[in-house]
């Protein structure tokens, strides 16, 4: 993608959007701080990461800031979001490369330029994926990440439905934390962080492309924990469990 020289104060849009994603999720910096944890328990000091459907680049910051000598490819469709990383983190000293591509083409890691990396990390992404597309992108990921290396998806991953317990209390707890952040403390939510963003006449160009790229595209098809973990065994990973958990909001772990 290219770089975009301007006036934005890129690094004032990234933490607002920290702000808002975390008004969603409000465990968000515990989730991070469990990824890099075994993140930093399975790698050696230096090492390459992929921040799969990276956004503005909130894991590929945190763990270029843990680990000195590691390196990341951040990959993602959105060319707004892109745009808002690469201008708020630039390239980290030579450590960072951002990258345009979509998971929903075959073809996606071709734009990635990797034979192969260590650990492949996410975060609120996939669920974005229809099922039969999440399990190709696992397929895939098995043959980008090295033996002994590491996928990791931090995502609300909801209890299978005969658990209707389970799935009802996750959810009205959801909504609980939801209301409180948006509607008592006043946290700005996504549609208002995009209206606001939209202000910005600079950015009108990639908005225009950003809408003409994902139109209609948005469901949330939020995969169950089951599918996830079988679609990750089934692609070749020998070890997959969830490392770290509050209700339905996860962390995934699975060992190529």
């Amino acid at each position: 993608m290219q770089n975009i020289k301007s006036k934005i104060d890129w690094q004032s849009w990234l933490q607002r959007w920290d702000a808002q994603q975390t008004g969603y999720i409000p465990h968000r910096e515990a989730r991070f701080q469990a990824m890099l944890d075994a993140i930093e328990l399975q790698m050696p000091a230096e090492f390459v990461a992929l921040d799969l459907a990276c956004g503005p680049g909130a894991i590929s910051q945190r763990l270029l800031e843990r680990f000195p000598k590691a390196r990341c490819v951040a990959v993602d469709i959105d060319p707004v979001l892109l745009a808002i990383g690469q201008g708020a983190l630039g390239d980290a000293n030579g450590r960072l490369r951002w990258v345009e591509a979509d998971l929903m083409a075959d073809n996606w890691m071709e734009a990635i330029a990797q034979a192969q990396v260590d650990a492949v990390l996410t975060t609120t992404a996939l669920h974005w994926l229809p099922p039969h597309r999440l399990l190709q992108v696992y397929k895939q990921l098995a043959q980008l990440i090295r033996p002994g290396g590491v996928f990791l998806n931090g995502d609300i991953m909801p209890f299978p439905f005969h658990l209707g317990t389970f799935r009802q209390i996750s959810k009205t707890l959801s909504a609980r934390q939801e209301k409180q952040a948006f509607q008592e403390r006043g946290v700005e939510d996504w549609s208002s962080w995009w209206q606001a963003l939209a202000q910005e006449t600079e950015l009108k160009e990639l908005l225009q492309e950003r809408d003409r790229r994902f139109g209609e595209r948005y469901t949330d098809y939020e995969p169950i924990l089951d599918l996830h973990e079988a679609g990750l065994r089934d692609a070749g990973f020998r070890e997959v469990g969830v490392i770290w958990q509050i209700f339905d909001d996860r962390v995934l772990l699975a060992v190529r």
